[in-house]
C-alpha cells in the first residue's frame, strides 16, 4: 500500500496536486499563492495542511520553506482506484467497467482502447 495515502483528505488533495506540477521541492509561497486563488484559502489553513500532509508521511519538508510530495501522483492514483473498486464495487474491476459502459461513460474511441490495453497483457494460445 502507498504509505500515507489513504490519511490524505479532500483539502490536502489540493496541495498534493500543486506539489505533483514540480518535479522540484515548492515554496510555501507558491503553494499559499495557488490555494489563495484556486480555494480562497488563507495562509493559517494552507500550513496547517502542509503541517498535517508532513506528519503523515506524504509531503516532506525539504529546507525551509520548501516541499515536496513524497508520495507521487501515480501511487496515489493506484490506490485510490483500488480503494474505490473496493468499496463501491465489492472489489470487482469489471463491475467498475460495466458500470461504466451501461452508463456511456466510455466512447467507441475509449472502448477500443481499453480493449487493446486488456490484449497486451495476453498470453499468445
Amino acid at each position: 500500500m502507498c504509505q500515507g495515502a489513504e490519511q490524505i483528505q479532500d483539502a490536502e488533495l489540493e496541495v498534493m496536486r500543486i506539489l505533483w506540477q514540480s518535479p522540484e521541492p515548492v515554496a510555501l509561497a507558491e503553494v499559499r499563492r495557488e490555494l489563495a486563488a484556486r480555494c480562497g484559502w488563507e495562509d493559517s489553513t494552507v500550513k496547517t495542511l502542509l503541517r498535517r500532509l508532513c506528519a503523515k508521511g506524504a509531503v516532506k519538508l525539504e529546507r525551509r520553506g520548501m516541499y515536496r510530495a513524497v508520495i507521487t501522483q501515480a501511487e496515489y492514483g493506484r490506490w485510490s482506484a483500488k480503494r474505490f473498486v473496493s468499496k463501491v464495487f465489492e472489489g470487482s474491476a469489471k463491475k467498475l467497467v460495466a458500470a461504466l459502459v451501461s452508463d456511456g461513460q466510455l466512447s467507441q474511441a475509449d472502448i477500443d482502447e481499453l480493449s487493446a490495453l486488456f490484449h497486451q497483457g495476453e498470453e499468445p494460445k
